[in-house]
């Protein structure tokens, strides 16, 4: 399956996962939820679309699967991803602001996007 096969895949899936995870941040943040929880929650829903789809489109071939091994993988990644994005939310929320912390949020989701690319391409949906 070619690079940019994937990396087109990869985009439009993470787009709909990055408007589903800041809607629900934004959502619950400016609803009273403090900015942290307000993170994980759109971060859970976000992660809860794009494994399945990355799995069976974006990454799907001889060599890849869904199974317990990948999902295992899958979520040290998410869990790894998600103690940055909410360190950088909280840093930023206290520094700047919370509409400064939604603001920020799609740049530093892109970046955590990046190496969540590389690592499920080489690593999570391996066999």
């Amino acid at each position: 399956m070619s690079l940019i096969r994937q990396g087109r895949h990869y985009l439009a899936i993470g787009l709909v996962q990055w408007l589903v995870d800041w809607a629900v941040m934004v959502g619950l943040s400016h609803a009273g939820m403090p900015v942290e929880p307000a993170n994980v929650a759109g971060r859970i829903s976000g992660a809860a679309l794009g494994y399945w789809l990355n799995g069976a489109i974006t990454f799907a071939g001889e060599h890849t699967t869904l199974g317990r091994v990948q999902f295992a993988r899958f979520a040290l990644m998410w869990l790894t991803a998600t103690t940055i994005s909410t360190w950088a939310m909280a840093g930023i929320d206290d520094w700047f602001g919370l509409k400064w912390a939604w603001l920020a949020k799609p740049g530093v989701e892109l970046l955590l996007g990046l190496c969540g690319f590389l690592l499920s391409r080489h690593w999570v949906y391996r066999r």
